[in-house]
């Protein structure tokens, strides 16, 4: 539930149909307001609807405005994070496409991705059981392995969304940090991948 991800999703949607079979790609969240708990004010809401429109302006990516946020929000990104790595243990192959779906429900079409009905409801084209992702949803220890994931983006040196790690062994380098095109990331990539790196 970072709008700046959202308008990198087709970059990473590139990134995988490019690179697949050259690079291990994997999803690390961030958790950018993990359990808030807080309605979001009238000022924030502002602040980020500013954000949504100049993503819009500056990707292409489609959003909703209107009735976007609305009074007694609580903009929990915790929820959505435990979704897709929930998806990850029932289908790991699924899990960057779940993960935009989940992104095009909430900017797209203003849905309430916090709430564990609507989560469970966007499993449903991957013809995953409801009953079974919300036992692995509603598990303490995914919950915990939820935070982990946030834990080790920080560890990382993540400060900012979307961020591009390359991982060889333990050593761990920022690609980029925020949006950058497609060309630039395929040059970038290409460029690790013909000095003789390999994640």
């Amino acid at each position: 539930m970072c709008s700046w991800c959202w308008g990198f999703s087709p970059v990473i949607r590139q990134i995988k149909n490019t690179f697949a079979d050259r690079l291990k790609i994997s999803l690390n969240l961030g958790g950018l307001r993990p359990g808030t708990t807080t309605p979001i004010s009238e000022q924030l809401r502002e602040e980020i609807l500013h954000h949504w429109h100049e993503v819009q302006r500056l990707t292409g990516q489609p959003f909703r405005f209107e009735n976007a946020l609305p009074e007694g929000f609580v903009y929990d990104t915790e929820p959505a994070s435990r979704a897709v790595l929930s998806m990850g243990k029932l289908q790991a192959e699924n899990t960057l496409a779940y993960f935009a779906t989940i992104q095009s429900a909430f900017y797209r079409e203003g849905r309430d991705v916090t709430q564990t009905e609507v989560l469970t409801e966007l499993t449903l084209p991957f013809g995953i059981d409801a009953e079974e992702f919300q036992t692995l949803f509603n598990a303490n220890a995914l919950r915990a392995q939820t935070w982990e994931h946030f834990k080790r983006s920080r560890q990382a040196g993540v400060r900012g969304f979307p961020t591009l790690i390359w991982q060889e062994g333990e050593q761990i380098d920022t690609l980029c940090t925020g949006y950058r095109p497609w060309p630039d990331i395929e040059s970038l990539l290409e460029q690790r991948l013909s000095a003789g790196d390999r994640p």
